[in-house]
């Protein structure tokens, strides 16, 4: 076996998404910032300071698009935040929103929360453009594909471009998100509209706020990341165990099953034990199994990675003996790499 083949081996999709499906949501260590879809928020963020509004939402992490209610915060599915876990989204349900979706979506929603935090609907010109705000929302309803006193924006599978039919609350994200999107041409698209005279009420009603802060800035957040304590596999409906035979790169159950969770004032983290003691561990383990360096490197490495992930530590009055557990544990990976080609697992 080559140093490439065992790179290939801890790194493969099998393997990867295999690690990640076993992980619960919340320690997934995903965030917004630094994220892929960290640039599309702040392009949003531009386009309502192109519009002249002070204002911003909050943006968080959850699992689905929306707004709580009456709480000014966008609420962003997780799996955006990481290529990888888009990718399974992919292969879970069929679809992943492209680029330009995650835009209309986050100007539909920021639209809610402009709404919520300014108590917009409570305001007279806002009941006449959009309607009652109180009006029972429904999950379902049967709009009219030919009407023109509503906006088109979002796709939806069901209803078309047709969303904004479906309450009040939804038209007026909706005509915000039209009026928000740069070059949408809206003043053509819609001049002989009657929806027009709901994209102007928008316009009006930015302009009287755009300098202005909210006082409704709070409010509890729907299934926020941090609350997800689910396995990934359980979000899907799914057993990882489907996916076990084929992550050949897997070494997470014994990583587990050498370094149980302790109790103790003093940790010290697996990863950092394997940083400090790299050369002996290295030369032990090439002793041992015959294997070269550069194959034992790219496995100490996949521990190191793993260990950190699993937020693994040992007793630091245990670290020199568990150290000898951390370099049984690589040997018996590196001779099941060296015999089998794969790791046990």
């Amino acid at each position: 076996m080559s140093a490439s083949q065992a790179r290939l081996l801890v790194s493969n999709w099998n393997t990867v998404r295999y690690e990640l499906l076993n992980t619960r949501i919340c320690d997934l260590g995903l965030a917004i910032e630094g994220s892929p879809v960290e640039p599309l928020v702040d392009r949003v963020c531009a386009e309502l300071a192109a519009k002249g509004l002070k204002y911003r939402p909050r943006f968080y992490l959850t699992d689905s698009w929306g707004c709580p209610d009456k709480v000014p915060a966008v609420g962003i599915p997780f799996y955006l935040a990481d290529k990888r876990l888009a990718r399974i989204e992919e292969e879970q349900t069929g679809e992943v929103e492209s680029q330009e979706l995650v835009l209309m979506f986050l100007r539909h929603e920021v639209g809610h929360a402009l709404n919520y935090a300014f108590r917009l609907w409570k305001r007279p010109e806002w009941q006449e453009a959009f309607g009652q705000f109180t009006k029972p929302y429904r999950d379902y309803f049967s709009p009219d594909p030919t009407s023109r006193n509503f906006v088109r924006h979002l796709p939806h599978s069901r209803y078309g471009r047709n969303y904004a039919q479906k309450h009040p609350d939804e038209d007026f994200a909706e005509t915000f998100a039209v009026w928000l999107t740069p070059r949408s041409g809206w003043r053509r698209k819609y001049r002989f509209w009657p929806a027009i005279g709901k994209v102007k009420c928008v316009a009006r009603l930015m302009r009287e706020i755009r300098n202005r802060m909210p006082r409704n800035v709070r409010g509890g957040l729907l299934n926020p990341l941090e609350d997800m304590a689910i396995l990934l596999a359980r979000h899907y409906g799914q057993r990882a165990e489907r996916y076990r035979a084929t992550a050949q790169g897997y070494v997470d159950d014994k990583l587990r099953e050498a370094f149980p969770p302790v109790r103790s004032h003093k940790l010290v983290p697996i990863a950092a034990l394997i940083r400090r003691y790299r050369d002996d561990l290295l030369g032990s383990v090439s002793r041992w199994s015959g294997l070269p360096d550069a194959e034992i490197e790219i496995i100490l490495s996949k521990i190191e990675d793993r260990s950190t992930a699993l937020n693994l530590s040992v007793p630091l009055h245990h670290s020199t003996l568990r150290l000898v557990d951390l370099t049984a544990l690589t040997t018996a990976l590196a001779m099941d790499f060296a015999y089998t080609g794969r790791f046990s697992g």
